[in-house]
């Protein structure tokens, strides 16, 4: 199955009269390539990020590129989150759309694309957080946010000060499967970094099952039992809908963390309780999707209101804005230096790894970004935000918390 989604490209009107130039201006157009699963585990919450990434594209057109004459130009490809769908398209989508950039969706994207972007030329930019299998030196592939055990660890750390005072390790499991490279690395990572820091934290088990559960309720019987303090889910809604739906049937309650892909609004929807993921939290290095009046919901309200964002103020929409503002400003910078004729997937690679993009560069939807060689994922301005939900409504619990070190696995 393929969605095509077209930003639709419209002749520039020049202001050819002041700049001495023909009235009208030929539009250079620039095709960039959207990854999307509108049939697989993330079809619930797609079209929130599709929403997110389109608006930000059209803003860019109308704000930035009318006056630069360039437009871009965006194609999305169904792969229903699949490694070998995802590896079936590449080519024809490669030769078909000649893309400068690739916005990828997760983790299947990552792994069929990993040895073949370098190859190709194409950078390919992720919403999501980065994994264990990529961090490589000189990779094209990029993500937004550190690792998912970066973003894990940062919680359990402030989990352990602000919960536990402190006093002993934070007892950690997870939930995961082994269904996607991207799933296994969560747990391997979450892992090391308990080996790594037992004084911070302890591994209690990992859960592998499949990618969308039916009924956790005996394995999750004996994570309460062994004393668990927090369970982290990273991978999808499915796996915390069944999770919760386990403590709900032993009538326990221990604190789920999530990620912002499968968020407590997601996760709540999908259970069928608005409220149904209270007490629980979702941490990303990214915005969050709370009440305040921050930078990145000012403009996600502008959207709306001038660009026909529909999608809800939720974590899959931001991490759609985040995944697009970061496109759209390494493709102008590299305009800015190059010229409209010299926009390619290695110049805007280039791009990335020089720049280092603030967050009012970005809206206040990121904190910052700062890529290097050494890591596909920001080296020094990475924060996360934990959020938690009261009431069905999403507040925050902590901003900026520190990302501590995890080593590599």
């Amino acid at each position: 199955m393929q969605r095509n989604t077209f930003i639709k490209l419209t002749t520039v009107l020049a202001t050819g009269l002041l700049l001495n130039t023909p009235a009208h201006a030929q539009t250079t157009t620039i095709n960039v390539a959207a990854i999307a699963d509108f049939a697989g585990p993330y079809a619930s919450v797609m079209p929130q990020m599709q929403g997110g990434r389109l608006a930000v594209i059209e803003w860019w057109n109308k704000e930035v590129g009318s006056k630069l004459n360039v437009q871009i130009a965006v194609k999305t490809f169904d792969t229903r989150y699949d490694v070998a769908q995802t590896a079936s398209l590449w080519p024809g989508i490669k030769a078909e759309l000649k893309p400068v950039l690739v916005l990828g969706l997760g983790g299947p994207d990552a792994a069929a694309l990993q040895q073949r972007l370098p190859d190709d030329k194409v950078p390919m930019l992720m919403g999501t957080a980065a994994y264990g299998f990529g961090w490589k030196p000189n990779q094209w592939v990029l993500n937004l946010r550190p690792t998912y055990p970066h973003e894990a660890a940062g919680f359990l750390e402030w989990f352990r000060a602000t919960k536990l005072q402190d006093k002993r390790p934070v007892k950690v499991a997870i939930i995961t499967s082994e269904a996607t490279p991207a799933y296994a690395d969560m747990a391997k990572g979450l892992q090391s970094y308990t080996k790594a820091n037992p004084d911070k934290a302890t591994f209690v088990e990992a859960i592998w099952t499949e990618v969308q559960p039916t009924d956790l309720t005996l394995p999750v019987r004996r994570l309460v039992n062994a004393g668990t303090d927090v369970i982290v889910i990273q991978t999808n809604t499915a796996q915390a809908v069944a999770a919760k739906r386990a403590l709900q049937a032993l009538g326990k309650n221990v604190p789920i963390m999530l990620s912002l892909h499968n968020g407590v609004v997601g996760s709540s929807k999908a259970l069928g309780d608005p409220n149904g993921f209270a007490d629980d939290f979702e941490v990303g290095a990214i915005a969050d999707a709370t009440e305040d009046d921050t930078a990145a919901r000012k403009f996600y309200r502008m959207l709306q209101e001038k660009h026909g964002l529909k999608s809800g103020w939720n974590a899959m929409t931001i991490m759609g804005l985040g995944q697009s503002i970061v496109a759209v400003r390494s493709i102008e910078a590299t305009l800015k230096a190059k010229g409209a004729g010299k926009v390619t997937g290695e110049a805007v690679r280039e791009t990335l790894l020089a720049s280092q993009f603030t967050s009012n560069d970005l809206m206040g939807v990121l904190p910052g970004m700062d890529f290097s060689n050494d890591a596909p994922f920001p080296t020094g301005t990475s924060k996360v935000n934990i959020a938690t939900m009261k009431d069905g409504k999403v507040f925050r619990a902590a901003g900026d918390v520190t990302v501590p070190m995890v080593n590599k696995w």
